[in-house]
């Protein structure tokens, strides 16, 4: 591994002006850095830059940008020509392109060859290792998974993954742009799909199960899920929940689950010994995210009532999603 000296990134270029790209084009622009964007030629790149543009207009008129984002983005992204010019001399760039292996390693390829030998490189892949894509950049230290999720302007959450060869500086370096964008970065570990679709694939996965058992329609898995567990997770994440809700209870129920679909939903080890070890959430002050004394407990359950009733009232505020079950019940 190089030694390397990072220092804060000013200048980066997004390759990739779909709508990955462009929302995480958009957010650093308007995070003050100097963003270009470009694609696989002209014509689109310029097609891509002019909607962006549009829509960074229609956010703003719509409330959803703050007064002045359109021009802080005027100001700072530019329409690129070819990856090869637009990636020479800028500080980062993050590859955004089609979610395929050999699409990702041959624009890798283009960039790490084009780029300065101290650019970090980043790409959006979804699920695809670190380590399957690092050959195809030179310098390898400099490489590392910035996985942002759509629609990226709005989503703050950005999985990092580093691979065997990635400097710390160069970690460093990307989690302050994040910062930055107001966004916020967890580092996990390089392992397909990582955490993020590792979770959503295995809902969605449950989620059929329960269709194609008959167990329940569509539409009301996914009234269960937005309107039960899934209402609390824009607040906390599925350990905070075990947590609260009682880390010996959510072991009880987990031998109904095994006793009835088998080791599929057997009772996981880091709960068993939770229990074993007295820890059953914040009940009792010690749980699997640590411990709560009562000052603690009621900051959290204070925090969680005002958040649940705050989501109840945005909902009732925006009302249902638009949906061909919403549309069927209008006609």
């Amino acid at each position: 591994m190089r030694d390397i000296t990072m220092k804060q990134i000013e200048s980066v270029t997004v390759v990739g002006a779909g709508y990955m790209g462009g929302g995480i084009a958009q957010s650093l622009a308007m995070a003050g850095m100097n963003v270009t964007i470009v694609d696989q030629d002209p014509d689109t790149t310029q097609r891509q830059f002019e909607r962006l543009l549009r829509e960074a207009q229609e956010f703003e008129d719509q409330g959803l940008y703050p007064p002045g984002s359109v021009s802080t983005i005027k100001d700072n992204l530019r329409c690129g020509t070819t990856i090869e010019a637009e990636v020479a001399d800028v500080d980062f760039i993050e590859e955004a392109v089609f979610e395929r292996v050999d699409v990702k390693q041959d624009v890798l390829k283009i960039i790490s060859t084009s780029a300065r030998p101290d650019a970090i490189i980043g790409t959006n892949t979804s699920t695809i290792p670190v380590h399957v894509l690092a050959p195809s950049v030179s310098n390898p230290d400099r490489f590392l998974t910035v996985h942002f999720s759509n629609p990226a302007p709005f989503i703050p959450g950005v999985e990092l993954v580093a691979g065997s060869s990635t400097s710390p500086e160069v970690i460093e370096a990307v989690k302050d742009v994040l910062t930055r964008a107001g966004r916020q970065g967890a580092q996990v570990a390089d392992t397909p799909g990582m955490v993020l679709n590792r979770l959503q694939y295995a809902l969605l996965k449950e989620a059929t199960a329960c269709v194609e058992e008959g167990v329940a329609t569509p539409e009301d898995v996914d009234t269960i899920v937005r309107t039960t567990f899934g209402f609390r997770l824009g607040f906390f994440g599925p350990f905070a929940i075990a947590d609260q809700a009682g880390l010996d209870v959510y072991a009880n129920c987990f031998k109904t689950f095994e006793d009835a679909y088998g080791p599929r939903l057997a009772t996981p080890k880091l709960l068993t010994d939770a229990v074993a070890a007295g820890r059953y959430g914040v009940k009792n002050g010690s749980g699997i995210t640590g411990d709560f004394d009562d000052q603690l407990k009621a900051e959290l359950i204070a925090y969680r009532n005002k958040a649940y009733s705050r989501m109840a009232q945005l909902l009732s505020e925006l009302g249902p999603a638009p949906s061909p079950t919403s549309r069927q019940s209008d006609d």
